[in-house]
């Protein structure tokens, strides 16, 4: 999935942080978790639970079955040395020694690591059994409140794309197609007419974008990618265009319209506060 972004739990009374991109693979911070055993110090709660061979077993056997570039030799002797008196273990030094992807560490001001959620959990055991099971219970909760945005994201992607289209081909079908033009050349018609919508919006064809991304092209189309703030600009634009085809425009005419119309409208909706709840 794309973009990330912070949620945050309430765990009697700890604040706990978690990066998402809207899928399974969250991380969850060892930080502020940690802060229930230490909270003056929490990274050194951190150190001591890394120093344990169990926790270096169980993060081994997280990054062989998730990290294919995890580094096993490496591993292998850190294993050897755990458990000895001098042996000592830190977020950072895991990650460079091993290439480890099941633990992330934030450098700066604000200082933190972060771990995936299997590992967070397995952390939060350690920390306490019953703290462990309030984090599990307000994630749940976090994870329900999340699909319930993205399915009402996609509710709305499916009205917002239907909202003007009858508009637009009806438009079309009484200005453009001729009696004349044979039935098999009017879905031409058409999809050269949702071309001059996706120029004007998005600066390229239909084709031209599945050329420069051939992963996504697989299972979407341009328009499945576009933001709420484009398709939002995509509904007018097939009205607006519409009427400009009853006007008798010519494409060429009726593309230099559309886009400055396209670029005014993004230009007041990108920042539209109001939007950014839907998304």
């Amino acid at each position: 999935m794309g973009k990330e972004y912070q949620e945050k739990m309430d765990i009697q009374g700890y604040e706990i942080t978690v990066i998402s991109k809207g899928g399974d693979d969250d991380y969850i911070s060892l930080t502020d978790i940690a802060k229930k055993k230490d909270g003056e110090y929490p990274s050194y709660a951190i150190q001591n639970w890394l120093r344990s061979k169990n926790t270096l077993q169980f993060l081994g056997v997280w990054e062989h079955l998730n990290n294919i570039d995890f580094n096993s030799i490496e591993f292998d002797r850190i294993m050897e040395d755990a458990g000895t008196n001098g042996f000592i273990m830190t977020p950072k030094r895991w990650i460079e020694k091993t290439n480890a992807l099941g633990i992330r560490t934030k450098a700066g001001r604000y200082a933190a690591t972060f771990a995936h959620k299997d590992i967070a959990f397995e952390f939060a055991s350690w920390i306490s059994p019953e703290f462990k099971l309030y984090i599990i219970k307000d994630y749940q909760r976090l994870k329900e409140d999340e699909n319930n945005r993205l399915s009402l994201n996609w509710n709305l992607r499916r009205v917002l794309s239907k909202t003007n289209y009858k508009i637009h081909t009806d438009a079309i079908q009484e200005n453009l197609i001729s009696s004349e033009l044979p039935k098999g050349q009017h879905g031409i018609v058409y999809a050269n007419e949702a071309d001059v919508l996706n120029v004007a919006l998005f600066g390229m064809t239909a084709k031209e974008w599945r050329i420069a991304n051939p992963d996504k092209a697989k299972s979407e189309n341009i328009r499945d990618s576009a933001t709420i703030e484009q398709l939002i600009v995509l509904t007018n634009l097939e009205s607006y265009n519409a009427q400009l085809i009853k006007e008798g425009l010519s494409q060429y005419d009726r593309l230099l319209k559309l886009r400055e119309f396209a670029r005014s409208q993004m230009k007041s909706l990108i920042d539209n506060p109001s939007l950014k709840t839907l998304t």
